[in-house]
């Protein structure tokens, strides 16, 4: 095969499934794998233009008659959090938050485990094994990392318990113009603490602290309880036909 093909992704389509977001839709994905042998550039430019990470495949909405998911970013040098969002940061401060490698660890399983029990029994990932689990933290073709957020030990000066017990975790890649949160999961017992917010109010802070200007928050799906919380972060620009642009 020659170079340019070689480089050159190809695409499928997958077969009409229920979508999860939209009652009475079906949804179908256009897809193309990702390895190694790909250049960097061609994947950072198709998570950039609207594809997302999957461990080795990137995808995106491909459905009949329907745009309803729309690709998400936010400028985070334009961000300013609002009273909700700046008491949400108050409630965490007792937590620390630390970019560590991408490889899966038991005590990650097993609160990935509690959070999907708890809040998506009935969902696609119902029946990820530790094996599943670890391929989706490990398996990237691009650079990849986690952020662990953990509370702060009673006593910072005891060696004994050099970390606190871990509460929330996001995977994130790192994309030549920002950030893109990939997935995340939390202590779903502590609903008070509003963990996912807390993680992309973080994340934003710790994109700008990079000096990058973007952190993308995937698809956001007008009409999708799913998806409202993504809204909420403004300003915030969405990819259009005509490329990205300021959203209303």
């Amino acid at each position: 095969m020659s170079a340019p093909h070689k480089n050159f992704p190809e695409f499928y389509i997958t077969a009409p499934q229920p979508c999860p977001y939209l009652a009475g839709r079906k949804e179908r994905k256009l897809f193309t794998h990702l390895t190694v042998d790909r250049p960097m550039a061609l994947i950072d430019n198709l998570l950039k233009g609207g594809f997302r990470r999957s461990q080795s495949i990137a995808y995106t909405p491909h459905c009949d008659g329907c745009n309803a998911c729309v690709s998400v970013r936010v400028p985070v040098d334009d961000f300013q959090p609002g009273r909700s969002m700046r008491r949400i940061v108050a409630r965490n401060r007792d937590l620390v938050a630390t970019s560590v490698p991408a490889v899966a660890t038991s005590e990650q399983y097993a609160l990935f485990r509690r959070y999907i029990d708890s809040r998506h029994s009935d969902g696609g990932m119902a029946d990820m094994t530790v094996l599943d689990f670890s391929v989706m933290i490990e398996d990237s073709p691009i650079e990849t990392f986690l952020i662990e957020y953990r509370l702060k030990p009673e006593d910072p000066l005891s060696q004994s318990l050099p970390v606190g017990p871990l509460k929330a975790v996001a995977l994130c890649d790192r994309l030549s113009d920002g950030v893109s949160l990939v997935y995340s999961f939390f202590d779903s017992d502590e609903d008070v603490r509003s963990l996912g917010t807390y993680m992309i109010l973080e994340s934003i802070e710790r994109t700008r602290r990079r000096g990058l200007p973007y952190l993308y928050l995937g698809y956001w799906v007008a009409g999708s309880q799913k998806m409202d919380y993504k809204i909420r972060f403004k300003p915030q620009e969405h990819l259009t036909p005509e490329g990205w642009r300021p959203a209303d």
